[in-house]
């Protein structure tokens, strides 16, 4: 499994982005989701999805939103109001049949 991600880059502080991360193949997969990690930071789960229902960090929660789109082997994350703690590099992963994969990180720098 292929994962890439895109749609990052710089925006001010308020505005919004959307990444997209693009599978190879999306079926079979129940699971996928989006961690970021910030300079000196752990990694942090962002959002995930999974067939009827989806789940946010709290810093997110109201802000961002996590979808699908199996048609277009693509999923999304919409990121508004954004703050300059959402700087971060964002990847994207995925569950199949109990192993994870990874997408290679798209940058979000968000200025105040």
């Amino acid at each position: 499994v292929q994962l890439q991600a895109s749609g990052g880059g710089l925006v001010q502080a308020g505005g919004s982005l959307r990444l997209s991360c693009a599978v190879s193949s999306i079926f079979a997969i129940n699971t996928m989701g989006w961690y970021r990690q910030a300079p000196g930071k752990q990694r942090e789960l962002v959002a995930t999805i999974t067939p009827g229902s989806t789940n946010y960090a709290d810093s997110v929660k109201g802000r961002f939103t996590i979808s699908r789109d199996n048609a277009k082997n693509t999923m999304y994350l919409q990121m508004n109001s954004l703050k300059s703690e959402d700087t971060a590099v964002y990847f994207c992963y995925v569950l199949k049949y109990g192993t994870q994969y990874w997408g290679q990180g798209t940058q979000v720098t968000v200025s105040s």
